[in-house]
C-alpha cells in the first residue's frame, strides 16, 4: 500500500496538514482559512483549497458555519459506536455456529491479503483504515446477514475521522496484521469460539487507541479555548 516517488503539491499539503491535524498543530478553534493555510506551508492558495477539499471529504475537518474547522471528537459517542460495533461483529460470529457458516472464499481472500500485508507492512493513513475496514467488513459480510454489515458501515463511517487521526506504530500495525490472520484461520478452521474471543479484544484494543486520541483532541480544543479567553 506505501506509496513511493513524486507526488503533488496538492498530495504534499494534504499528507502535511493530516499530520499537522494528527499532531494537533492545527487548533481545533481556529477557522482554517486558506490564506492563512498557503502561507504556513509555503504555497499557493489552489493546493490549500483542494486539500481542504478531500480532508472535508474525510471527514477530518467539519464546516460551521464562518468556514472549516479541524473535526471535534464528542468522546461519549465514541464509545456508544464501539460497544455497538461489538455488539453487531460478535453477532455475525455467533449466527454461524449452528447450520449457517461463513462464506470460505471471502474469508480467504481476506486472509489472503493481510499474509501479504505481513510481509509489506502498510503506512499509517486512510488506506490502512480503509484496509481495516474492509477486514471486518468483509467477515460481518460472510456471515450472511447484509442487514449487519450495513450497519456496521455506518458504524466504521462516523468512527473514520478520529481513527483517521491516529497515527499508529509499526508494532501496533503488526498486532492488527496477527490478528486478522488469526481471526480468519480461526473462522476457517471453525474454531469459532477463539475466533470471537479474540475479535472481540481486539476491536477492544482498538478502541483504547480511539478513545485515547479523541480525549488528546478534546483537550486540545479546551485548551486553545483557554487561550483565546
Amino acid at each position: 500500500m506505501s506509496r513511493r516517488g513524486r507526488v503533488s503539491l496538492g498530495e504534499r499539503v494534504y499528507r502535511s496538514m493530516r499530520r499537522d491535524l494528527a499532531a494537533g498543530a492545527l487548533a481545533p478553534t481556529e477557522r482554517l482559512g486558506e490564506e492563512r493555510l498557503a502561507d504556513a506551508y509555503g504555497v499557493s492558495r489552489t493546493p490549500v483549497r483542494e486539500a481542504l477539499a478531500r480532508l472535508l471529504a474525510d471527514g477530518l475537518v467539519e464546516r460551521h458555519g464562518d468556514g472549516l474547522y479541524p473535526y471535534r471528537p464528542r468522546v461519549d459517542e465514541l464509545g456508544d459506536l464501539y460497544e455497538l460495533r461489538m455488539v453487531l461483529e460478535a453477532r455475525g460470529i455467533r449466527r454461524c455456529r449452528g447450520e449457517l457458516s461463513h462464506d470460505q472464499l471471502a474469508v480467504r481472500r481476506e486472509l489472503g491479503v493481510w499474509r501479504r500485508l505481513r510481509e509489506d507492512p502498510p503506512d499509517p493513513g486512510a488506506e490502512l483504515v480503509s484496509a481495516d475496514e474492509q477486514f471486518h467488513a468483509t467477515l460481518l459480510a460472510a456471515a450472511g446477514n447484509t442487514a449487519l454489515a450495513d450497519a456496521l458501515a455506518t458504524v466504521h463511517a462516523r468512527v473514520r475521522p478520529i481513527r483517521s487521526l491516529d497515527v499508529p506504530t509499526a508494532d501496533r500495525i503488526a498486532t492488527m496484521t496477527a490478528d486478522h490472520i488469526a481471526i480468519a484461520e480461526h473462522i476457517l478452521a471453525g474454531d469459532l469460539a477463539a475466533a470471537l474471543n479474540l475479535l472481540l479484544a481486539h476491536i477492544d484494543r482498538s478502541r483504547t487507541h480511539v478513545l485515547a486520541r479523541a480525549q488528546q483532541a478534546l483537550e486540545l480544543t479546551k485548551l486553545g479555548q483557554a487561550l483565546r479567553d
